[in-house]
């Protein structure tokens, strides 16, 4: 199948693709003789499976790897497992900071809704941002 026809059934436009192969997640298909790309019918899936693992969070260059496993003939499901495990960890650690800025800012809400702006500008920039100096 041509470039076209097979980005309106994978649903992603051609410069896609063209990306894809210049990126090593599809491989180049053979040229027709007029020097038309001739994509196999299960290009459809290979672009489909790329786009799920990319909204799974995967990096290009993960989904790389997981279809160089598939490619050389074996099951990738262990190293996406790992994928999954580290991806997982990095989110909950990222939950964990979120939560650390939100009880900031809740915070820093708080010193603003105390902040009367007639006693700010006492030479420093913000009030509300500066954290007052600790007494001794």
């Amino acid at each position: 199948m041509r470039i076209g026809v097979l980005a309106a059934q994978a649903g992603v436009t051609a410069k896609t693709i063209r990306f894809y192969e210049d990126a090593g997640l599809l491989p180049e298909p053979p040229r027709t003789s007029g020097g038309y790309r001739h994509y196999p019918e299960e290009a459809v899936l290979r672009l489909a499976f790329i786009r799920d693992a990319q909204a799974a969070g995967l990096s290009l260059a993960e989904i790389r790897g997981v279809l160089a496993i598939r490619d050389g003939g074996q099951a990738p499901c262990a190293h996406v497992t790992d994928l999954i495990d580290q991806h997982l960890a990095q989110v909950e650690q990222r939950l964990v900071e979120l939560g650390q800025a939100r009880d900031a800012l809740r915070a820093l809400k708080r010193r603003a809704a105390a902040t009367d702006p007639a006693n700010c500008g006492s030479g420093e920039v913000c009030t509300i941002l500066t954290a007052p100096a600790a007494s001794t």
